[in-house]
């Protein structure tokens, strides 16, 4: 497995920070019926509740939100991926259909309340560290413009960030071509429900993606 790293100063200031990553073989194919209907009963599970916006308010969103602040950033313009992808899903837009790997991503985030970066192996260069963002550090994010990415929480092999528990970069995105993934669940709240969601991962990737050769390992 690729070796991920939390970074010292990071932890200093996110002293319950922890970090769930799961590799596999896959097949990015597009969504199947089955994954659709999973995406379906997610959104429908936030948009049924008598206050969907009490989600908001979530534990694990409130320890993203703090370990956001703790580390200079303002989550109310940064959003985690997660509080992002609830919000999409209040307001009526629904979670984006991609492919079957990133649409198993965004359903885990979702039901998580965790960010999940999502990476394609091929494209990642030598050893991971989950640091801060420096000064002067950019990168194009999916879909996006120019990410600022000071003292935003993110991921950065050989080459520099690649990730970040706010948008991904177009440098390592999963496309329909990739072939290896490595999935790391964020958690500012402490370690204690990531098996939960790498397992729940697993069966999903397995189910709707083919995917083989699955290890996990929790990085604290």
């Amino acid at each position: 497995m690729t070796t991920v790293l939390i970074d010292s100063a990071l932890r200093a200031r996110c002293p319950r920070v922890a970090l769930a990553c799961l590799t596999a073989s896959v097949q990015a194919h597009a969504t199947p019926q089955g994954l659709e209907d999973e995406l379906r009963l997610c959104e429908q599970k936030i948009l049924q509740l008598p206050e969907p916006r009490a989600v908001l308010e979530s534990a694990p969103i409130l320890a993203t939100r703090s370990g956001y602040k703790a580390l200079g950033k303002d989550p109310a313009r940064y959003r985690g991926s997660a509080e992002a992808l609830i919000r999409r899903i209040i307001a009526g837009k629904g979670s984006p259909r991609i492919h079957a790997v990133v649409d198993i991503i965004n359903i885990v985030s979702v039901e998580s309340r965790l960010p999940i970066g999502l990476y394609d192996l091929a494209r990642v260069r030598g050893d991971i560290t989950f640091r801060a963002g420096r000064a002067g550090e950019t990168y194009k994010g999916i879909g996006k413009y120019d990410l600022n990415l000071e003292h935003l929480p993110l991921f950065a092999d050989e080459l520099g960030p690649h990730g970040s528990a706010t948008s991904d970069s177009e440098r390592t995105m999963v496309t329909a071509k990739t072939e290896g993934i490595l999935a790391v669940i964020v958690s500012f709240g402490g370690p204690e429900e990531l098996d939960r969601w790498t397992q729940r991962m697993s069966a999903l990737l397995t189910q709707f993606a083919a995917a083989q050769n699955v290890e996990i390992r929790i990085v604290q």
